[in-house]
């Protein structure tokens, strides 16, 4: 990715692994100029117990380009292959998504799904003393008769320490990506049609002690790290967490030296937590609104209404934040209309960005699966490359339509296929990469868009 993301789920694995007795190598090609060098001179030298690598996306679940980012973490796998015989293991929340299918197609015998700070110790001290994988929780592994997968078991995020990360150079970063994440809260209770968070996260909230959040975030800013984003599904799911989280931002002292953003959903969003989530240091926030039409909310899943959408678009204007509606347009029942009406209600709202995806990606176990299945009989083998469902009552040229609504307002981030200039898709985006590298822009890669714009 470019710019830069920080991989945080590594950093956490890194702290479990210390915790359990292990050292721990990371070769991050995020920064590498020539991979199969930098792989061979790693792997082929030292002698590891395993070597895992994380698979964060199987694709970029946006129409418009449906990069099947799997392929090429395929094409990195094979070269690891080439230089070590150290057993493989595949996880991460793309990985987590279709495991089965993913190891068959990089051919790889071992994966984790889900956490993967208890199984992945498991795994390597059964690896290093030849016992059994069958009682490792998480664990996919293929037999003589297939792929066996273990019963999965969500780690209690709130009994250990993940405050302590120094696997990763978090301040590279900072300065090449603009800013780092940290995570509060794990999995997701939402009931969106479309969502694989519940998949790959669990459908239960877990919660991270909140003086340990903060304690890890006073571990980055002593590294010189002050812009920040959180890495959770959304941020209030747990509406009393947040505040409690907030609350220990504010009463560290932190509030007054760091710069963060989020993600947030809809509901539960009221005016205590808009002065808290600001008081905290909190500049900017990201709303999952999908739609304006009550009719397409409810068929995306959503439990919230238009008039909860204007409601927390008054409390962002009110406490100052920056503030980006995301929307997910081309479901069963979307029509022109339901379209315009959607794009007409945001203007009105004034929101400081609007991210327009076109096309709603497949993934297996989701209730858009099951209904998709029921109209074109597709099985979950067939959804690993990128596939999507887009209403057909739109049109052949429903992207020149979108563009015709939104072409002459800024806030408004929408790219075709054949046209990507005002990508919503922040990946190999140079103008992004020149503003954080060279003229250090800090921030959620949509704010720093606005304010380059």
């Amino acid at each position: 990715m470019k710019p830069v993301v920080s991989p945080v789920a590594l950093d956490y694995l890194g702290v479990a692994l210390k915790h359990a007795g292990f050292e721990v190598s990371l070769l991050d090609l995020s920064f590498s100029k020539d991979i199969e060098s930098d792989i061979r001179s790693t792997v082929s030298h030292d002698e590891f117990i395993l070597i895992g690598v994380t698979v964060r996306n199987i694709d970029d679940s946006y129409y418009a380009s449906q990069d099947f980012i799997l392929e090429k973490t395929k094409g990195i796998i094979n070269l690891i292959k080439k230089y070590s015989d150290t057993p493989l293991v595949l996880g991460g929340v793309g990985f987590s998504i279709m495991p089965e299918l993913t190891l068959a197609y990089c051919e790889v015998d071992l994966g984790i799904i889900g956490d993967g700070e208890l199984a992945l110790p498991m795994l390597a001290e059964r690896i290093s003393k030849e016992y059994d994988y069958s009682e490792i929780p998480n664990l996919v592994y293929k037999t003589k008769n297939g792929y066996q997968r273990n019963p999965t078991k969500f780690y209690p995020i709130d009994s250990i320490s993940l405050s302590h990360r120094e696997t990763i150079d978090n301040l590279r970063y900072y300065r090449e990506g603009g800013m780092v994440g940290f995570e509060t809260t794990r999995g997701c209770n939402q009931p969106c049609s479309y969502c694989c968070d519940p998949v790959s996260k669990g459908r239960k909230v877990r919660c991270r002690n909140p003086k340990d959040v903060v304690a890890e975030v006073a571990y980055l800013v002593s590294q010189g790290i002050d812009y920040f984003h959180t890495c959770d599904s959304e941020f209030n799911v747990d509406y009393t967490h947040a505040v409690a989280v907030c609350n220990e931002l504010i009463h560290s002292g932190l509030g007054n030296k760091i710069t963060w953003y989020t993600y947030c959903n809809i509901v539960p969003f009221d005016e205590p937590l808009a002065a808290l989530l600001r008081k905290s240091g909190c500049v900017g926030i990201d709303f999952v609104a999908d739609h304006c039409n009550e009719k397409m909310l409810k068929i995306l899943g959503n439990q919230y209404t238009f008039a909860d959408i204007e409601n927390v678009a008054k409390l962002c204007h009110k406490y100052g934040f920056a503030f980006m509606f995301d929307l997910l347009l081309g479901a069963p029942g979307e029509t022109r209309e339901t379209i315009t009406e959607t794009i007409t209600k945001l203007k009105m709202l004034n929101p400081s960005r609007v991210g327009v995806s076109l096309g709603l990606r497949i993934y297996p176990q989701t209730p858009m699966f099951d209904r998709f299945k029921q109209l074109f009989g597709k099985s979950e083998s067939e959804l690993l490359p990128p596939t999507f469902y887009l209403a057909p009552e739109l049109g052949d040229d429903i992207e020149e339509y979108i563009e015709h609504l939104t072409r002459d307002d800024p806030r408004f981030l929408f790219g075709n296929r054949k046209k990507i200039d005002r990508n919503y898709n922040y990946n190999d985006n140079n103008k992004l990469v020149q503003a954080i590298v060279e003229q250090g822009y800090k921030g959620a890669f949509w704010d720093i868009l606005r304010k380059i714009n």
